[in-house]
């Protein structure tokens, strides 16, 4: 019994050891950075350190070479995406385009699986509140999304103009996937004949022909119905 508790603290030890070692080399980045290949390697080596470290037979020898195995694949694949465009295309995704000149691409949106609500978290983890100032949303190939603001609505210090800020506040859903949000609606203090006039200011007669509308504090409504180009 003491003898398989030594042997375990041995080899979780060396293995471990082992593992950080060939981490460091292939430069592996955070989980949220990672591509898929990244990932396989990852889970991969867990699994291998896992098994080297209770296997009562011992067979650290096996785990240490499949160890180097893999992480001598990673770093050849690396390589090889660094020399080669078409591989790079095949192991890494390509950026999506989530928002077109002030327009949400709905079936890319579809295509990543993401709601509304995520996207509206990721404009703000950027510092944009408002969708009506984004001019293009990317998402890039590490998960991170990419804005780029409206030319009038990119950032100018506040001390420059010599101007007294005021308070904000954050947008409101007005309508989600043609559905009106009656709350919110009545929370920013409106109603449906002012949405309706403003919809029909826009050439909207339905609120379901809107993908997404959201209301700022001056009253002022975003509409998107929601572009039709796809990512190839």
């Amino acid at each position: 019994m003491l003898y398989a508790v030594w042997m375990t603290l041995l080899k979780g030890t060396g293995i471990y050891i082992l593992a950080l070692f060939l981490v460091r080399r292939m430069g592996m980045k955070l989980i949220a950075q990672m591509n898929s290949l990244d990932f396989v390697m990852v889970v991969s080596m867990g699994s291998m350190i896992a098994y080297a470290i209770i296997d009562k037979h011992h067979a650290i020898a096996s785990a240490t070479t499949a160890l180097i195995l893999f992480a001598s694949l990673t770093m050849l694949s690396g390589y090889i995406s660094l020399k080669s465009p078409a591989f790079r295309k095949l192991i890494h995704s390509e950026p999506i385009v989530l928002m077109e000149k002030g327009e949400i691409v709905k079936d890319n949106m579809k295509k990543m699986r993401m709601s509304l609500t995520e996207l509206k978290t990721k404009l703000r983890d950027n510092d944009v509140f408002h969708m009506a100032d984004v001019e293009f949303a990317i998402m890039e190939t590490d998960g991170n999304v990419s804005v780029l603001l409206k030319p009038d609505k990119k950032p100018i210090t506040p001390g420059d103009l010599q101007m007294q800020t005021g308070s904000s506040s954050i947008e409101k859903d007005i309508i989600l996937d043609g559905t009106v949000m009656d709350e919110q609606l009545t929370s920013a203090g409106l109603t449906r004949e002012w949405l309706m006039a403003e919809l029909q200011k826009q050439g909207i007669a339905d609120p379901a022909e809107v993908f997404y509308a959201g209301v700022d504090e001056k009253q002022k409504l975003y509409v998107s119905k929601g572009s039709v180009r796809d990512q190839a």
